[in-house]
Parts: C-alpha cells; structure tokens; sequence
C-alpha cells in the first residue's frame, strides 16, 4: 500500500463524524444535559454536574443551535482519537486492525451514545482523541510532539473534569503513557495523582469556574449509610436515628440500582439529620459503619456493582440505550435529527444482549490484562496495557464508589478493552493456551448472564417502574 493509501483511517473516520452530525443535529438531551443547559442560559452556575462542561457549553452557545455545537465537538473528538489510532496501525502496515478500530467506534452500542449531549460521552470523546494524538506517533516508536502532548493534556484535563469519577480512569492512563517507569514509581504517580485531583477538582470547580456547592459529594455516603441502616438497624453506627431507619424501611427508600429515591420526599426527610452534616464527617460515619457491619457493606455493594455490571440480574434493565427524544424541555433543546432516532429506536434490542453487558468487557479486560503483563514491551503492547489499565481502573471504583446502574457510565471502559484487545492481537497472536482460557471465561461469564435473565423476574425497564420496586 502506497504512503498516500495509508491514510485512509481518517478519510474515513472524517466520513463517519461527518455522517454522525447530519444524521443526529442538533443532539440529544437526556435529563443531564437539560439541567446543565438552564445554567448556560442563567449564567448562574453549581457543582451537581461538573461545571467545566456548563462552562464550555457557554463559550460554544454563541454559535446557536442548542445542544448542536456540543454534538459535533464530542463527536468530532471521538472520530479523531479513533481515526487517528486506526491511521497509527494503517502506517505500521496493520490495515485489519485499523479495520477494526473503526468497527469498535460504529458498534450501536458506542455510537447511538454519541448522538446524547452528555458528560460521559465527553468524557469519553476526549479520552479518545487523547489516546489517538499519542498512537499516532507512539505506534511508530515516535516521539509526540511537544504541541501534540500539550493538546493530549489539555484533553485529558477535560476529561477529568467533566465527570467525578473520571480520575479512576484519566490518571492511570497519563500514568501509564508516560515514558517507560519501573511498577512502583507508576503506582506512586497515579496514588499520588488522584489525590491532588481529589483535593484540587472542588477548589477548580468554585473559583475558576465559578459554581456554588450543590451538595453532590454527600450522596455516595448517604446511599452506603442508607443502605447499612435498613439492613442492620444500627443507628449509632450510621448517623440515622430510629424513627428515620423505620421510614426507610416503610417507604423501601433504599434502591440496589441508584440512590435516587433518597434525594428528596419521604425518604429524604428520613435522612436529614445525616444529610446536613459536613461531607468529611459523613465519609468518616460512612467508614465507622462499614467497619462495624461489613458484611451488611458488602452485600450492598456488590448488589448494586452486580446491576451496574448488568451480570446476573433479569432482562430489560432500564438506561442500557439512549431515549430517542430529547427530554421535555422549555429551553429549545430540540430531538435528534429522524434518522438518529430511528437507528436508536432500531438498535435498542442490543441493549440486552453480551455487547451491552460491561461484566463481559471486564472479563475481556482482564483476560488482555494478562497477556499483556506476559509479553516484553513494545508499542502496540504498552499503548494496549495503557487502555487496559484504565479500563478496568474505573471498572473497580464502581466496587465502592458508585450511586447508579447506567451504562453510560461503562463507555469508556468498554471502548477501552475492545482497543485494547485490537492492539495486542495486532502485535502478535497470543498463545492458544490464552486464548482458550479466555474464550472459557467469557462463554461461563455470559452464560451466567443469559441464565439470570431466563430464571430472575424481569428488571424494572423505565424510571417510574423503577421508583415503585
């Protein structure tokens, strides 16, 4: 293949962002991305949802058009990491791969997301397009250039930002595609390293980007407490008193699949007297109760990374596929364009199928995991042990950090082990011994999903349903 033929990755990754705008202007907003549109339009800004989102929305809110000019800058980004990791293997000679690296980005279970206005999916978008800068080069055995890795690392600043749980994910990958470090410095740099971003993200978010505290960083002890309280009755170890343990109890305010139904009503004044304490206090009570009951934590919380997980739960679980319409709204944040809701509507029967199941790129995941630990480093492999890492990096801060089951919150780690695994089978085939034992792990794993979904009650598949389990 000639230099010039070599470039066809991102021809064609222009020609699908292009077919991805037109087919989906001016976007979809779900519930999220309406909030987050109000406070555009206010001016008047807070911590729910990060702002650094709201703020840039702002800036591309002169150009009109609602949600659209988010649309094409998410998916732009999205084509462009993929176009550009496709085009890396494409110049090593690895046209199959780049094949296939486009293929992961055109999986309905990735694309139809790309038309919703959302911050995961720009959390993702950017992670790809920072994944991309660096395999363009990195592939090759190159250096990036210095104007690439500051773009890089504005983007995976981005990234970081625009969703809390972000840096289980954005920080082992920086970690993992600096230059090459012994284990122990890695570990060091990325403890190190979601620690300054734990402690620097609330000073950003209230005096850079000028948002009021909302009280978000309270919901993830009050769903654990919650939780601990109606299994066990403790109400010194929880912070709840008796009478707020009983209305829990009376209104089944505590949900496996999202801390929803603690938010407010009933179930909120159950908890109030925990509720109005300071955020540090709650996560040490959060921790008493933990130490005290372990057993009534981990069955909470392996239940609900169970259903995040989409494993061993019935069919039909709601927020597996993006809604075709936007959310009823007053601020002018139309629906998609005909076609992007038609191939919505059309694709939404794989929501429930092995694609749709984050346990089953998890099992991918570790399966890459260690392969790639087994070889000796190259290109392919350390870009490939990068994508895995991070995968399954924020795959396991679900296991104690997480209030709900969407499988939004799944993209990235997703998209990351399909690459991941195109990137080690590109750079050589792995032994027939992994392979078998992979393909084993992943038949038991989905199997066991196909065998919940035939005995277990069907899930409840919308919202209202949902509230009323």
């Amino acid at each position: 293949m000639g230099k010039s033929g070599r470039f066809w990755p991102l021809w064609a990754a222009l020609l699908l962002a292009a077919t991805m705008v037109a087919a989906g202007w001016p976007g979809l907003a779900q519930y999220d991305s309406v909030e987050q549109f109000r406070q555009v339009l206010s001016g008047r800004y807070d911590d729910w949802h990060p702002p650094v989102m709201a703020r840039l929305w702002s800036l591309l809110h002169v150009m009109g058009g609602g949600a659209g000019p988010m649309l094409v800058l998410q998916i732009a980004l999205y084509w462009l990491g993929l176009g550009l990791l496709a085009g890396g293997l494409a110049r090593t000679g690895r046209s199959r791969a780049a094949a296939l690296v486009l293929a992961i980005g055109a999986l309905p279970g990735f694309a139809v997301w790309q038309w919703a206005v959302l911050k995961d999916v720009q959390m993702v978008a950017a992670m790809l397009a920072t994944v991309g800068i660096v395999g363009w080069w990195r592939l090759r055995g190159e250096r990036v250039p210095l104007v690439a890795a500051a773009l890089a690392i504005l983007l995976l600043g981005y990234a970081t930002l625009v969703r809390a749980n972000a840096l289980f994910a954005t920080v082992p990958l920086a970690v993992m595609l600096l230059p090459r470090r012994g284990w122990p410095t890695r570990l060091m740099l990325a403890l190190a390293g979601m620690a300054a971003v734990l402690v620097l993200t609330p000073l950003i978010d209230a005096d850079l980007f000028d948002a009021a505290p909302s009280g978000v960083r309270t919901t993830e002890p009050l769903f654990d407490l919650a939780a601990i309280a109606v299994r066990t009755g403790d109400a010194d170890a929880t912070g709840i008193d008796p009478e707020g343990i009983a209305a829990l109890r009376r209104g089944r305010c505590v949900k496996t699949y999202f801390w929803d139904t603690l938010g407010d009503g009933p179930c909120g004044d159950a908890i109030e007297c925990l509720a109005s304490r300071p955020v540090g206090a709650m996560y040490l009570q959060l921790a008493y109760a933990a130490i005290r009951h372990p057993v009534a934590y981990a069955e909470h919380r392996l239940a609900h990374f169970n259903m995040t997980q989409r494993w061993l739960i019935g069919r039909g679980l709601m927020d597996g596929w993006p809604p075709s319409r936007s959310q009823p709204n007053t601020q002018g944040l139309g629906d998609p364009g005909p076609v992007a809701s038609w191939w919505i509507v059309k694709t939404a029967v794989l929501a429930d199928t092995p694609l749709g199941w984050p346990i089953v790129w998890v099992a991918l995941a570790l399966a890459a995991l260690i392969e790639a630990l087994c070889r000796a480093a190259s290109p392919l492999r350390d870009l490939a042990l990068a994508l895995l890492i991070s995968s399954l990096a924020l795959e396991a801060s679900f296991v104690a950090i997480s209030i709900a089951a969407d499988v939004r919150y799944h993209l990235w780690p997703m998209i990351a082990a399909g690459l991941g695994a195109i990137l080690l089978v590109a750079d050589a085939r792995p032994a027939r011994r992994m392979l078998v034992a992979s393909s084993v792990t992943l038949a038991l794993v989905i199997a066991s999903a196909i065998a919940a979904r035939a005995i277990l009650p069907p899930a409840p598949s919308g919202y209202p349903e949902m509230l009323a389990s």
